[in-house]
């Protein structure tokens, strides 16, 4: 089984059936969004063609939201799915929070007052970035220092009353939820449940339980009974001692026109996996993913992590900056470039710089 390759297609990386970025980020269930510039190209690079500002109008529409919902951590989401995936997660994520509040001081009535001026800061459509809306609470004499904001409003996600908003400019915003995705009837658990790891396993696979488990967030009960739930209508593969799902009937073929991909940062091709080492050999995990949790952009050959790299946005050109991890072929550095141009011509500009 060829891993990677089987990755790279059921990501819609090498292959491009969807069409729209509501119908992708649907398709992947949900993806990680930690950096908001670079969920942009995470999206773009499943959608050929597209650029930045199709990513932008889809958020801007509400098409899709970025907020808090899996492990917990930045995600971008499908407006339809969001209410449906929180409700599943939430409970083990404020679980999982309790200690830290308590060691904050943030009491429920603190956490309730906080939730009361955040909705009539945003009532009546308004939007605002998250400077803008920690001066709200400060000025209410709401403690936002030691990174009590983040708390604050990630219990605002959680608590369903607020997403991401449109964009002002490049900097992303708050806004209500019901004026972003208007409440309706979810699935109950055991549905949310097959659900969600139906989407995982498909739009990821080939993938194991634990992989699940790590992407979810779930409690490992929930998530086995998911996998429980949904196996029927999955394949089992065994690769050495491990145990991987596919979608029934699954295939997948290479595509060898574009071998070569720059990933972005915190992209779900790495970071949605307990195990990478199909793609990234041990020996270079730190050279990909640092001591705390940071996921570097990478460039990936056949689904094979080579190098990392990074970008400086200009006017009018991006300058990209790539570090191998071992020396690699003319032709592979051919193929690079190219990767290159198309993540350029995303952002709407000339590239630049040594590849």
């Amino acid at each position: 089984m060829d891993i990677p390759a089987s990755r790279l297609f059921s990501q819609h990386i090498t292959q491009n059936s969807r069409n729209s970025v509501k119908d992708l980020v649907s398709y992947m269930g949900a993806m990680q969004a930690q950096d908001p510039n670079m969920i942009k190209w995470a999206v773009g690079v499943r959608l050929p063609g597209i650029t930045e500002k199709t990513v932008e109008e889809a958020i801007n529409r509400g098409d899709v939201v970025r907020t808090h919902l899996l492990r917990p951590t930045w995600h971008l989401v499908a407006a339809d799915d969001l209410r449906w995936i929180l409700r599943l997660t939430t409970p083990h994520i404020k679980s999982s929070m309790r200690s830290r509040l308590k060691q904050l001081g943030l009491t429920e009535d603190i956490l309730a007052r906080s939730n009361r001026i955040i909705r009539k800061a945003l009532g009546d459509g308004n939007h605002l970035t998250r400077p803008e809306l920690t001066a709200e609470l400060q000025q209410a004499g709401i403690p936002t220092d030691e990174n009590r904001s983040s708390h604050l409003l990630m219990r605002a996600e959680l608590d369903e009353l607020i997403c991401s908003g449109p964009l002002k400019g490049k900097q992303t915003t708050y806004a209500l939820l019901d004026e972003r995705v208007p409440s309706t009837t979810v699935p109950d658990r055991e549905e949310s449940l097959a659900m969600l790891a139906s989407r995982y396993f498909t739009s990821h696979a080939p993938a194991t339980l634990q992989d699940f488990i790590w992407w979810s967030g779930l409690p490992v009960t929930d998530a086995k009974r998911a996998v429980e739930i949904i196996k029927p209508d999955f394949v089992v593969e065994k690769s050495g001692e491990q145990e991987y799902l596919l979608p029934d009937a699954f295939s997948f073929k290479k595509n060898h026109s574009e071998p070569v991909h720059a990933l972005p940062a915190f992209d779900e091709f790495l970071i949605s996996y307990k195990d990478r080492t199909a793609s990234l050999p041990s020996e270079h995990h730190h050279k990909a993913v640092s001591n705390n949790g940071i996921f570097w952009p990478v460039i990936a050959v056949e689904g094979k992590i080579v190098g990392n790299w990074k970008r400086t946005v200009k006017k009018d050109r991006v300058h990209i900056e790539t570090h191998y991890f071992e020396s690699v072929k003319k032709d592979v550095r051919s193929e690079v470039k190219k990767a290159f141009i198309r993540f350029a011509r995303f952002l709407d500009k000339e590239p630049g710089g040594e590849f």
